[in-house]
């Protein structure tokens, strides 16, 4: 075997171990917000809504999220019809519409937040500090490369100013968030789940 043969497939290794790894998460994510009568999707659209201060645009959801607003919109199409978020008439532009979050959905996104960070807490608790740090080094490095993939010229620092992971004021709102009271919500009714299914 030549050198360069297993670097390639130390490279297919690796690739395959991001993927599958992600699909892992997602599952785990699943099973932990639907907890709490959210899919992974509900919550993450709401998570966003609470960081950028309702109301706000799918346009700004899409691109915090970095999905199309295409995809974003039949989620809150799903999530309008769920009774979890609101659109309404922008009163400075009668054409633009704003989402916010609607109480129910206010009952369950805090404690399926807290539930969500013990889930991060209890997956990463194997790598030290340094271990994590190192891990989002290399995840930037292979981001940043598919960025580039997509977007020939793209300026990387511009795009690291812009990425929701390294915005210092986001993990503050997230704790401000947490710390303030609201009504503890009740894990969903696995019987009611099922029956929606």
């Amino acid at each position: 075997m030549t050198a360069s043969a297993g670097s390639d497939n130390l490279a297919l290794r690796v690739w395959f171990m991001m993927h599958r790894t992600r699909d892992l998460l997602s599952k785990c994510e699943d099973r932990v917000f639907a907890e709490y009568g959210l899919t992974a999707e509900q919550y993450s659209v709401l998570a966003t809504m609470k960081s950028l201060d309702a109301p706000v645009r799918i346009t700004d959801v899409a691109r915090w999220l970095e999905r199309s607003t295409n995809s974003i919109s039949m989620i809150i199409d799903r999530m309008v019809k769920a009774g979890l978020v609101r659109r309404i008439r922008d009163r400075n532009d009668r054409r633009a519409v704003r989402l916010v979050i609607t109480a129910k959905a206010e009952e369950a996104l805090k404690p399926a937040t807290v539930a969500a960070l013990d889930f991060v807490d209890e997956v990463m608790s194997p790598l030290s500090r340094e271990d994590r740090r190192t891990f989002i080094n290399l995840h930037e490095m292979v981001r940043y490369k598919a960025f580039q993939y997509l977007t020939p010229g793209l300026d990387i620092e511009e795009m690291r100013g812009n990425d929701i992971t390294t915005q210092s004021g986001l993990m503050g709102r997230l704790r401000e968030y947490l710390a303030a009271p609201t009504a503890k919500a009740r894990p969903a009714d696995p019987k009611k789940r099922k029956a929606r299914r």
